[in-house]
């Protein structure tokens, strides 16, 4: 039984990796490894919502980081159709059985953020009467575009702490990704900051965050800062070293400074602020 006023669709990142050659590009449903990883990021993201709001977070066929970031640059069309097999399905049997008219917030990470935008492009257009009662959209770790907001009229970015029916965006990195390739950053990324919700560049000291969620899942103070870098898109935190280890697992993609799998964690307790201080202005409305 939903206990709280508002519900969170949150779409898990890319947890499924191919280790053999032999291995599907797509991870069947019943993936047990898959699955465990997306509990795990269920924990560490969408836990951000926990106080506020009741959790959907379903499972889905997910696609390898290679195999997405192909379909991205070859045939981005193909998107549309791939998320009708299981987020729209699952989207229509929410809101049909589940949702009960309640306000919502769509929530997602790096892979389930390229899903977010997705479902808000293209579902929410076919039905605005569900996009009415969106409290926020959360497309975290993945780029929402100037050129995305221009084709989509009925989308808005957030442009401040309290806004509703918005877009929340960012991609997080080290001052050393400047120039560096990184996967989920694309040409004209619109990012939020997160400690002081603002578009600019005015830099916000990590005694402003509210807390970060560390890797023994504690809440500590003044440990990451932000600054929006508005020519790339992007949040960076300068007052953070990644270990050597998160940092090879990630150059590949993500360029050889970047926070992408701390996204959440870093601005843990802001973000939960957010949540509730959006959820406030909804229900004034």
């Amino acid at each position: 039984e939903p206990q709280k006023n508002v519900d969170v669709i949150y779409i898990y990142p890319t947890v499924y990796g191919t280790t053999l050659e032999t291995e599907d590009d797509i991870a069947d449903i019943a993936d047990t490894s898959m699955r465990v990883m997306a509990l795990y990021s269920a924990a560490n993201q969408a836990s951000v919502f926990e106080e506020s709001c009741n959790i959907y977070a379903p499972y889905y066929r997910q696609f390898t980081v290679e195999s997405l970031l192909d379909i991205i640059d070859n045939s981005p069309e193909s998107l549309y159709y791939i998320a009708a097999q299981d987020l729209y399905n699952m989207l229509d049997y929410y809101f049909e059985n589940l949702n009960e008219e309640r306000p919502f917030i769509l929530a997602g990470h790096s892979q389930g953020s390229v899903w977010v935008t997705v479902i808000l492009e293209d579902y929410m257009k076919e039905h605005p009467e569900y996009l009415d009662n969106m409290v926020a959209a959360y497309a975290i770790g993945y780029s929402v575009t100037e050129e995305y907001l221009e084709r989509n009229p009925h989308l808005k970015f957030a442009k401040g702490d309290r806004d509703t029916g918005v877009i929340i965006s960012y991609n997080t990195e080290g001052p050393g990704n400047k120039e560096a390739y990184n996967c989920v950053v694309k040409e004209g990324a619109v990012s939020i900051n997160p400690i002081n919700w603002k578009l600019d560049d005015t830099y916000a000291a990590k005694e402003e965050n509210l807390g970060t969620l560390n890797e023994k899942g504690e809440l500590v103070k003044h440990y990451a800062d932000a600054r929006l870098d508005v020519d790339r898109g992007v949040v960076v935190c300068s007052s953070v070293k990644n270990s050597q280890e998160m940092q090879a697992a990630l150059s590949k993609y993500f360029g050889p400074e970047s926070f992408h799998l701390q996204d959440y964690n870093l601005y843990y307790a802001s973000l939960q602020q957010n949540v509730a201080d959006r959820i406030e202005t909804f229900m004034e409305k």
